[in-house]
């Protein structure tokens, strides 16, 4: 007997739905599953946030650059692509970055982000913290853990573990820095759980760092070779997404840029099964047994609320920020030596527009060929958004003057491209996971219907490989059980 093939509509072309489609014809393939899979996107191209622009021998990205190499999720898909060859590492001479204190730039240790124990030694001597801040950072150990069961932002348990100016002038810019957030709003548990876990588990973040460094230490090799915190692909991160929706092509994935969902409906033949309307700007009739919505939180809520306005409230809670990208292109001998180590973050005390600048030619190689410096500074953010108004040029005069007061680069850029990302962020705001386990509650009774995305269990982009995965698993789970039922019946 021919097995019925069963359908799944996916919309969202960004890394999370293309992971979800890559993931769910792969499993379905190895679960003995006939699969019809359809993703839609809006958008012209692939990729969402992953822009890669190459102009002659520059590779400029738009929006994401690189990512954690410690999550294995993207480096795992990398594998599965056949691209892992062209993963390469940050620049291992011109390691150090640097944080603004007081307008002045202080060195900080490679791997503070992810607060790695052997790199804590440079950050006591780099003078950014006075003897008696490290003194009260110090205290970690001796704090007793805090044992509530209520949420506590970033900055509440920074403080209370290591003291104010350290969370103001370390922990804030590098951690809240990575969601373009603000430390005093964000879920501690939803946005760098690990923490929570180190001062549950060991009682103190330092003693249970140290123990993580001894469980490294110990940890013997699997041959692969090594790789710094963050890597990126040498032609651009859109490489991946190349090699994402060809093999979703090559397995029977249907692809259907430049056409928007503008309306879901659901109705049910049998208690416990729906089939999932689409209805798309082109007018293609779409109908599906299974539906994954990887479009963000906000405009999954808009597709969503005929059927669960209780699940599209919970989603517009989920707040969204906006940010800018301003790369420069300089010529080589007019920049000097004035750009060290990989670039810098600006905590919000600060008071600036400017919230990090990265020397993208110094950290990555293969960025600019050798005669031209490229450099990339991010604006807005929670709080800091106001700038976004102007117009590109006045954004561009905005971070030269940055550019000119912290580092003293006078120069001219002979190319400069500006990238404006409106609502691109999501914010894991206290009570975030909370809301998750309210959604999900919401969601559960129509069978077959999913999310995913950045906006609800991790922003990076191994966090949206690894929650598309799970999307496309529960997909597939779903699916064997009503045929289950099917032969049952």
């Amino acid at each position: 007997m021919a097995r019925t093939s069963r359908s799944v509509v996916i919309i969202g072309g960004g890394i999370s739905g293309l992971s979800t489609a890559y993931a769910l014809l792969d499993q379905a393939a190895a679960a003995d599953v006939a699969l019809s899979c359809t993703i839609l996107d809006a958008a012209p191209v692939w990729g969402g946030k992953i822009v890669t622009h190459r102009v002659g021998r520059l590779v400029m990205e738009a929006g994401p650059d690189s990512f954690l190499s410690q999550k294995p999720w993207g480096m795992d898909l990398c594998r599965r692509l056949g691209i892992a060859d062209e993963l390469i590492n940050t620049n291992p001479v011109e390691k150090k970055a640097s944080v603004l204190r007081g307008g002045q730039l202080h060195e900080l240790p490679e791997g503070l982000v992810t607060f790695t124990p052997t790199q804590l030694g440079p950050f006591f001597r780099s003078g950014l913290l006075s003897w008696i801040d490290l003194a009260r950072m110090g205290c970690d150990l001796l704090i007793p853990p805090r044992r509530s069961t209520e949420d506590e932002s970033l900055a509440a348990f920074f403080r209370r573990r290591f003291g104010r100016h350290a969370c103001e002038r370390v922990m804030e810019p590098l951690m809240a820095g990575i969601y373009a957030g603000d430390a005093e709003q964000m879920s501690l548990r939803a946005t760098f759980p690990r923490f929570y876990e180190l001062e549950q588990t060991h009682g103190s973040v330092i003693r249970g760092m140290m123990a993580a460094r001894r469980a490294r230490a110990q940890k013997p090799s699997d041959g692969r070779p090594r790789h710094t915190m963050f890597v990126t692909l040498k032609n651009g991160l859109a490489d991946l997404v190349a090699g994402l929706t060809a093999r979703i092509r090559e397995t029977g994935g249907v692809l259907k840029s430049g056409v928007q969902a503008e309306a879901l409906r659901v109705r049910s033949h049998q208690a416990g099964r729906w089939m999932y309307d689409v209805i798309c700007t082109d007018g293609t009739p779409l109908s599906a047994e299974a539906l994954v919505l990887a479009t963000p939180a906000y405009v999954s809520a808009d597709l969503v609320r005929p059927l669960s306005p209780l699940a599209a409230g919970l989603m517009e809670t989920i707040p969204y920020a906006s940010t800018a990208t301003i790369s420069l292109i300089y010529p080589a001998a007019a920049v000097g030596t004035r750009l060290q180590g990989f670039g810098f973050v600006v905590p919000r005390v600060e008071g600036r527009d400017l919230i990090a600048a990265t020397w993208t030619s110094i950290k990555w190689p293969h960025r600019a060929p050798p005669e031209e410096v490229s450099v990339r500074c991010y604006l807005g953010g929670v709080g800091r958004e106001a700038i976004l108004q102007q117009d590109d040029e006045g954004l561009v005069r905005c971070v030269r003057e940055e550019l000119a007061s912290i580092v003293g680069l006078q120069a001219t850029p002979h190319y400069v491209e500006v990238n404006r990302w409106h609502r691109a962020m999501p914010q894991y705001t206290l009570g975030h996971l909370d809301r998750l386990r309210q959604l999900e509650a919401a969601l559960s009774r129509f069978g077959g219907l999913t999310v995913t995305g950045a906006g609800y269990r991790g922003v990076g982009l191994p966090d949206c490989i690894r929650d598309g995965a799970e999307a496309a698993a529960q997909t597939v789970r779903y699916l064997q059980t009503t045929s289950h039922r099917e032969a049952e019946s």
